[in-house]
């Protein structure tokens, strides 16, 4: 019975902030990477960003360097995604997404687990 919950999606102004969260359960959580993805409508998957899973192997897409974060709290088997100065183009849905190992990933068919993702959409 895994599941992976996102959370903290919502509207958000051009140049604005958001928080996304991903509650995972059943499974041993500190076993695996996390990745987050996104999809808008009538586009592909895309990936966003990974962490291994100590914290310290972080990867992200050219797209979302240096105005997103990533992070995972293993304790409370939670990855956040921290994103800041949002623009139009970051609205999708967001999905997180479990990869077993410390290796990091950017293809959706490396992740075994997959939430039902949260809806972002950064108004211009």
């Amino acid at each position: 019975q895994v599941q992976l919950v996102e959370s903290g999606g919502g509207l958000v102004q051009a140049g604005g902030s958001l928080r996304v969260s991903c509650a995972a359960s059943g499974y041993t959580f500190s076993s695996y990477s996390m990745g987050w993805f996104r999809q808008a409508p009538g586009k592909e998957r895309q990936f966003v960003a990974s962490i291994g899973t100590s914290g310290t192997n972080i990867y992200y897409a050219d797209s979302v360097k240096g105005r997103f974060t990533i992070s995972r709290h293993n304790s409370k088997n939670t990855v956040y995604l921290q994103m800041n100065s949002l623009k139009p183009e970051d609205t999708a849905l967001y999905y997180c997404a479990a990869r077993f190992g410390s290796g990091l990933a950017v293809v959706t068919t490396q992740y075994a687990f997959w939430g039902q993702g949260t809806q972002v959409t950064v108004s211009s």
